[in-house]
């Protein structure tokens, strides 16, 4: 039993926990969006967000030299694909959540449309439209292939054209 690592694991942690704090409070409102377009509502996005700081932080010495949000990222879609695989099936919601002041109505509109598309063409549209991936980031998020990610961002982009007409590719009246 030596005192002098005892201090120093101490050191360490701390200016671990202390980097990971401040990664947290810098990027917790944009991986909180990022969960609720994920996840399809607001509590099992903030679900998904903490499970994911959860494990992170586990790694963060790992991690943190690295790509930390794409690796928080990835844990969100990984653990949002696993809880509908385990449930076999999607379960729609049966209330819409409060609108927040901030959003614009149709942007809810919006929310209930990609809510309603099968897990993975949402997860491709929340990574492709609302993360700003490339094709190929989207792919290895996904863990799939660049076409893959093509066909399901397609396929989902025309079920949402056809369901929010307003939302299709023309301008937009004044």
């Amino acid at each position: 039993m030596t005192p002098d690592v005892e201090p120093r694991t101490r050191t360490t942690r701390d200016r671990d926990l202390a980097d990971f704090e401040a990664f947290v409070a810098a990027r917790l409102p944009h991986l909180l969006k990022f969960g609720r377009a994920l996840a399809g509502d607001e509590e099992r996005g903030a679900d998904l967000v903490q499970d994911a700081l959860e494990r992170t932080f586990m790694r963060w010495s790992k991690v943190r030299d690295g790509d930390p949000e794409g690796y928080i990222r990835r844990a969100m879609v990984n653990r949002s694909i696993s809880v509908w695989r385990k449930l076999h099936r999607e379960q729609p919601l049966t209330a819409v959540p409060e609108p927040h002041e901030m959003d614009r109505p149709r942007d809810h509109e919006l929310l209930d449309a990609v809510r309603r598309l099968p897990a993975r063409q949402r997860a491709v549209i929340a990574l492709r439209y609302y993360e700003d991936l490339t094709e190929s980031q989207t792919a290895a998020v996904l863990g799939c292939s660049v076409g893959t990610a093509k066909s399901q961002s397609s396929r989902a982009m025309a079920t949402l054209r056809t369901k929010l007409p307003t939302f299709a590719d023309r301008e937009e009246m004044s």
